[in-house]
């Protein structure tokens, strides 16, 4: 079990999660992560107020970080608590990065990797949750792959 914060004023809006009381909220996560292109994972939900609850079971630990991402990186989200089950072999975790005013993919490789070239390594590894390298803003959480 892992609790990962995020930061709750940042994110696509999702109004529908948090409305008071929402007895959906499992069903509206669910389809929220298929509707970026996630597909349809074995993961229930559920809303505390600002924290999300994901169990569940899912193929590899790349998907596992990324069903956290699609839930995390919705505005009014404080933290995912993380019960998901990979059942596939484990991998190397990625580490994930917030992004400040002003990164680029670019800009955060070169941080990270020391090569700015290497930000399509980046992008691959966030999609389908990122449809463009541009296309980032601040507050957003990206996974970083070793």
């Amino acid at each position: 079990m892992s609790l990962f914060s995020f930061i709750k004023e940042a994110g696509e809006k999702f109004d529908e999660l948090f409305k008071r009381g929402n007895a959906n909220a499992s069903e509206d996560l669910k389809k929220h992560i298929e509707d970026v292109g996630l597909g349809n994972p074995d993961v229930h939900a559920t809303v505390e107020g600002d924290k999300v609850t994901l169990t569940g079971t899912v193929a590899s630990q790349e998907e596992k970080e990324k069903v956290i991402l699609a839930a995390g990186n919705i505005a009014g989200v404080a933290s995912v608590e993380d019960q998901i089950v990979v059942s596939g072999p484990v991998v190397a975790v990625s580490r994930f990065v917030v992004v400040k005013k002003g990164d680029t993919l670019s800009a955060i490789s070169l941080a990270v990797y020391g090569n700015a070239n290497l930000y399509n390594k980046i992008f691959e590894a966030n999609k389908p949750l990122l449809s463009h390298p541009d296309k980032i803003y601040p507050g957003q959480t990206l996974r970083i792959p070793e």
